[in-house]
């Protein structure tokens, strides 16, 4: 392994769940400010979460617990 890639900062992936549009895109926002943070995605309820962790592995998932649904606990 090269050099460059052992000091390469590596980001941390986001996965943002929650029903309202307008909290995700602030969320989002905020997290596109930081260096070292991305957004991997976005999901509106507990089931297209738990899809998109399953085939993205984010790093964090930021849970809204009051989803339609399937709560976010």
């Amino acid at each position: 392994m090269s050099t460059n890639k052992k000091n390469a900062k590596r980001n941390h992936r986001i996965l943002i769940v929650d029903d309202h549009p307008m909290m995700r895109q602030g969320l989002a926002q905020l997290i596109a400010v930081e260096p070292d943070l991305e957004v991997s995605g976005e999901a509106e309820n507990g089931y297209q979460a738990i899809e998109m962790v399953q085939k993205g592995h984010p790093d964090l998932v930021l849970v809204d617990i009051s989803l339609p649904g399937k709560s976010g606990l």
